[in-house]
């Protein structure tokens, strides 16, 4: 999935303004060079002249943001690296832990949004990628998934 829709969907989840998403981001190294100009550019439409890539980098500090800020920082670990590369297993494990979700939460939002997962079939895709049962997150996947997990947060 393109991470400008995943940013994009993850903002319109949590009602997140401009501000909020770069204080995020922020979270993991407040010397992240990241502006509220920058965000309104990752957001605005492929087809505008100012619509700018989310890169991994930006995606992975606001994913790892999400998790501090909804589940705090633990000083007594070391800080882990922030990804080079994003994968939609990747951004599933993220949101997973960000929200504090056990397999029959996943479950639930992936019903929720029309697309029942089966507990194995779930499990595949937050093994390692050189396990044999590892499957890699489709973008349908992902965006039935996000969808879910929007209906979960907000209610509608």
């Amino acid at each position: 999935m393109i991470n400008n829709d995943i940013l994009r969907s993850i903002r319109y989840m949590l009602d997140l303004g401009d501000h909020k998403v770069v204080e995020i981001a922020k979270l993991v190294d407040p010397a992240f060079p990241l502006e509220k100009t920058e965000v309104l550019a990752f957001l605005r439409r492929e087809d505008d002249p100012e619509y700018v890539v989310c890169s991994d980098d930006i995606l992975a500090h606001f994913l790892d943001g999400l998790v501090i800020h909804f589940r705090g920082r633990n000083e007594s670990l070391p800080s882990r690296p922030v990804e080079k590369r994003i994968t939609n297993n990747l951004v599933l494990k993220k949101l997973r832990v960000a929200f504090e979700m056990k397999d029959v939460d996943m479950q639930d939002a992936f019903a929720a949004a029309g697309f029942p997962l089966s507990k194995p079939e779930m499990t595949a895709l937050f093994r390692q990628p050189g396990h044999h049962n590892y499957r890699a997150c489709g973008d349908q996947l992902l965006r039935n998934f996000l969808k879910g997990l929007t209906l979960r947060v907000r209610g509608d």
